[in-house]
């Protein structure tokens, strides 16, 4: 990583005055804004310090987030549209809910677009409809889960993408996705600059994985992992309630096991945490199932948390079929794991009970709890000021507490995955009592 690869791009020189600014009292200064040259650290180690201080480098850091004393575009005649894509996540009706109050109430701007179905939306050729979001539209929604907008998965031609926004006369674009969403959103930007258009496009990362780089947490993450810590509660009951139960429990993590990781953590009562950052055998003095048999004889039952994107190198090698977002489609190790369970003990004579649940849709499509709610609210907020200063291609983030503006490309160009020499690691082996490792040798 360069310095110069989080330079986030900008429409041009902003020279109105913000709302904010009008809007403030002489015997009571309400905001602080932001300057351009305001950045924070990405490593704030003693030994980055020295490093970069001996060789003269520049420290890799991040563009502060915040309200900027002069805007780029005009409110009165800024317009404004809102897409939602990906899988459903808890926080986005949030998220949309605090982008129309901040665009209303903060900076004066009535147009605002909500397009249903995600990126279907800016096709003429789905004829979905196009909705006109208010305050009073949204005024509930963050009650619920799911997305207002609705969403979709998929590729859509981005030229025509880009003729929408240009007929309707958009002037700001919020994309909150993931990192397939923010592909998106960055090749609109590079359509918009071949044309040489000024229309910003802003993106709010949404990934209930919590596995986009660069970003310390994503909206609906805690929510998600609070709701799994109240399954397995349920899920450890069920197992210690009968001879040698097994509770087997599948949550979301594609290619990052944050969310097993974090729910075991909050809960202690998981004897085993499978995550697709580290592989296991199934069989062999080592292997999963020894281990897995040798906690029945010693404890009569086991609670197993399993991320989707666990144990795929088990399966046999077959073409590789994507789904409409590009990504892999994974095996059920879920149902996997408890055929192989149930084959293995039933083969052996060894008496079990064991119990599958897999409740990912239900925890998607919760809605957002307090403390991801405040988080979607700032996120939304930052994005607002980020775009209406002229910011484009751009990523609303959090590093070390601290809201912090990037370039798209920077942003997706690897996915973040639990560090498996990390500190969060050696707690959840600490917490289950699993192995280190679950190969033979």
């Amino acid at each position: 990583m360069k310095y110069e690869d989080f330079i986030v791009t900008t429409l041009g020189k902003g020279n109105v005055i913000s709302p904010l600014k009008q809007k403030q009292r002489a015997d009571s200064p309400v905001f602080k804004f932001v300057d351009d040259s305001e950045r924070f650290l990405h490593d704030v180690s003693l030994e980055n310090f020295n490093h970069c201080r001996e060789t003269g480098e520049a420290p890799v850091s991040f563009e502060k987030s915040g309200p900027r004393e002069t805007i780029y575009f005009e409110p009165a005649k800024t317009k404004v549209g809102i897409v939602t894509c990906g899988g459903l996540c808890p926080g986005l009706n949030n998220v949309i809910r605090s982008l129309v109050n901040e665009l209303y109430y903060r900076y004066g701007i009535s147009r605002i677009l909500g397009f249903k179905y995600g990126y279907e939306g800016l096709r003429s050729k789905y004829n979905h409809p196009v909705i006109e979001l208010t305050p009073e539209m949204v005024s509930n929604i963050h009650l619920t889960g799911g997305t207002l907008l609705g969403s979709s998965r998929g590729d859509q031609d981005t030229e025509k993408m880009v003729d929408t926004l240009e007929i309707l006369n958009i002037n700001i674009l919020f994309c909150i996705g993931g990192d397939g969403t923010l592909r998106g959103a960055h090749d609109i930007f590079k359509e918009i600059e071949l044309r040489k258009l000024k229309i910003s496009v802003a993106g709010i990362p949404k990934t209930i994985d919590n596995d986009i780089d660069l970003i310390q947490k994503s909206f609906g993450f805690e929510t998600a992992f609070s709701i799994a810590n109240d399954i397995i509660r349920n899920a450890h009951n069920e197992a210690s309630g009968a001879s040698n139960g097994i509770a087997l429990v599948k949550l979301m993590g594609r290619d990052s096991g944050f969310i097993a990781a974090s729910a075991a953590l909050s809960i202690q009562e998981v004897n085993f945490v499978l995550i697709p950052e580290i592989s296991f055998d199934l069989y062999g003095q080592r292997g999963f199932l020894k281990v897995l048999k040798k906690r029945l004889e010693e404890r009569h039952h086991a609670v197993i948390v399993v991320a989707e994107g666990a144990g795929q190198d088990l399966f046999e090698k077959t073409a590789s079929e994507k789904d409409a977002s590009g990504n892999i489609k994974h095996q059920d190790i879920g149902v996997f794991l408890k055929e192989k369970i149930s084959e293995e003990f039933k083969n052996k004579n060894f008496p079990f009970a064991i119990r599958y649940i897999d409740p990912s849709y239900i925890i998607r499509s919760a809605p957002a709890n307090a403390n991801d709610s405040k988080f979607c609210n700032l996120l939304a907020q930052n994005a607002v000021h980020a775009a209406m200063a002229g910011k484009t291609d751009f990523v609303v983030g959090f590093w070390n507490n601290q809201f912090t503006l990037m370039p798209i490309p920077i942003v997706v160009a690897k996915r973040k995955k639990i560090d498996v020499e990390g500190e969060l690691w050696w707690n959840v082996l600490e917490a289950t009592g699993q192995p280190i490792s679950m190969k033979n040798p």
